[in-house]
C-alpha cells in the first residue's frame, strides 16, 4: 500500500495509497457514527502526523502567525490537573506546545506539531497542496481493512504497541511508563497493517467533514484518534470510531493533522 514519497514544498513524507472502494465504518447503535458502507475513489493520505520540521518549513517560507500566537489562547497540560481540565498559556504556541516554561521543540522537530488551530491547519494544506483528509477517509486508513473497534481487533490491552496514549488512572501524577509525558516521535511504534503510524494516540488530527450529530449551522470541527493525553479512563478516542468536536479557533497541545494528497 505504500506509495513510496512525494515531493511536497521541499518534503518527502510518505504516503499510503488507499484503493477505490465499498469499506464498512462506522458502528451499530453509535449516532455519532452509525454503521454504514462508504464509496471511496482511492486516495493517498501521509503514513505520519505533520511534523515540527514541516510546519517550520512553512513558517519560514511564508512568515505565517499561528492563531495561538495571535489570540494567546492556547490550551496546555500539566501532571497534577484533575480530569477534563486544561491551563490556558498565553505563551503556547506552536514552537512551545507546552508553555515557554515547559521548554520548546528545538529537540522535537521530528515530533508532530500541535498548538495549532483548523485555520492553521488549513493554511498549511493551501500552502503545501495538500488537504485535511475527511471523517470516513481517516476511519477507512486507520482501519486498515477490519471492522472491528481498533485496526487489530477488540482488545484495548494491545494499545501499547501501537499508540502513545496515557497509562495512569488519572492526571493527577505525571505518566510516562512509556518513555513519553507528551508528543512522541512520530512512527515510535508499530504501524497499522497499511503501513499508517500513530493513527491512534499521539495527538488528535484534524479532519473535514460533519457528524450526523452536529447541529444545523454549526461551526465547530472534527478531529479523530485521540492523544498522548487520552487514557482508558479519560477520552478513550484512541479508535476507529469515536470522532472528537473542537471549535475552529482552539489550539491544545495535543492536537495536529495528518494530510491527504489533492
Amino acid at each position: 500500500m505504500l506509495a513510496g514519497v512525494n515531493a511536497v514544498k521541499g518534503q518527502s513524507p510518505a504516503f499510503v495509497h488507499v484503493p477505490a472502494g465499498e469499506y464498512k465504518v462506522g458502528k451499530k447503535d453509535y449516532p455519532m457514527n452509525p454503521l454504514r458502507i462508504v464509496h471511496t475513489d482511492g486516495f493517498d493520505i501521509a503514513a505520519t502526523e505533520l511534523t515540527n520540521t514541516d510546519f517550520e518549513k512553512f513558517v519560514q517560507a511564508t512568515g505565517y502567525v499561528t492563531d495561538a500566537e495571535r489570540l494567546k489562547n492556547a490550551l496546555v497540560f500539566e501532571p497534577g490537573l484533575r480530569e477534563f481540565r486544561w491551563l490556558e498559556d498565553s505563551t503556547a504556541y506552536w514552537r512551545y506546545p507546552n508553555g515557554i516554561s515547559r521548554g520548546g521543540i528545538t529537540s522535537k522537530m521530528n515530533h508532530p506539531v500541535t498548538c495549532i488551530s483548523y485555520r492553521d491547519a488549513i493554511a498549511y494544506c493551501q500552502w503545501a497542496g495538500v488537504r485535511l483528509p475527511t471523517l470516513d477517509e481517516w476511519e477507512i486508513a486507520s482501519r486498515a481493512g477490519a471492522s472491528t473497534t481498533y485496526f487489530w481487533g477488540d482488545d484495548l490491552l494491545e494499545i501499547s504497541t501501537y499508540a502513545n496514549v496515557w497509562h495512569g488512572r488519572d492526571h493527577l501524577k505525571a505518566d510516562s511508563s512509556d518513555g513519553f509525558l507528551y508528543t512522541a516521535p512520530v512512527a515510535s511504534f508499530k504501524p497499522n497493517p497499511w503501513g499508517l503510524y500513530d493513527v491512534y494516540g499521539n495527538i488528535f488530527e484534524f479532519c473535514e467533514g460533519r457528524a450526523p450529530t452536529d447541529e444545523k449551522n454549526s461551526r465547530v470541527v472534527h478531529a479523530r484518534g485521540g492523544s498522548w493525553w487520552c487514557s482508558k479512563n479519560s477520552c478513550s478516542f484512541f479508535n476507529s470510531v469515536d470522532i472528537g468536536r473542537v471549535k475552529r479557533g482552539a489550539s491544545f497541545s495535543n492536537l495536529g493533522l495528518r494530510v491527504v494528497k489533492k
